[in-house]
């Protein structure tokens, strides 16, 4: 087959995705090649419309289709508790579990001096403007448990302390040096519930 065709160039796109290497974009290339016209345009158009019409909520960096995420938005949240993730991908996986009513704050980055990431690259003053006007009263840090993670923990901690808002660091229930969007439901949930005061 020749490798330089349309096919093989989508397999090349696909391969840019997390995880997916040459066998696994070749297996999604013939399943895309296999679908209807219809159904190949609607996965087309669902990766154009995630690029075009996502956006990050204004007030958590949440992904979003307004202004403000659905969780933002919703009254029927507990807004005196806000849990910091690095990504959104945490956000979803911590919704998955249903257990957790809080609000959220994604810093989309973690402090990390190796790569020259310093807090002011990340969405920390926003989140300390909404301590500040907000009625948070706990701070939840669930930030991955490897060393730029610990990292920004530290950082956050000596931050709002002063504030007298509670600040509090997840359980390490979950392996060291995992990526917190790969743990299960369960794990997190449960590493929520065991916290610890920093």
């Amino acid at each position: 087959m020749d490798q330089k065709g349309i096919f093989a160039h989508l397999i090349k796109q696909l391969m840019k995705l997390p995880s997916v290497g040459q066998k696994t974009a070749q297996r999604h290339a013939f399943a895309l090649l296999k679908m209807s016209h219809k159904e190949a345009r609607e996965i087309g158009q669902a990766i154009f419309d995630i690029k075009e019409k996502l956006i990050f909520c204004s007030r958590c960096r949440n992904i979003s289709e307004n202004e403000l995420c659905t969780i933002c938005s919703n009254p029927q949240r507990d807004r005196s508790k806000v849990v910091v993730v690095e990504e959104p991908s945490t956000v979803f996986a911590i919704e998955k579990s249903g257990e957790y009513r809080g609000l959220y704050h994604v810093l989309l980055g973690l402090i990390s001096p190796l790569d020259g990431i310093t807090p002011d690259d990340l969405y920390l003053k926003e989140l300390m403007d909404r301590l500040a006007n907000q009625e948070i009263k706990e701070v939840i840090v669930a930030t991955s448990p490897n060393l730029d993670g610990e990292a920004t923990a530290l950082y956050l901690s000596k931050k709002i302390r002063p504030l007298g808002i509670k600040v509090s660091r997840i359980a390490m229930g979950i392996p060291v040096g995992i990526d917190l969007e790969f743990a299960d439901e369960v794990s997190l949930i449960k590493s929520i519930e065991g916290r610890r005061e920093l």
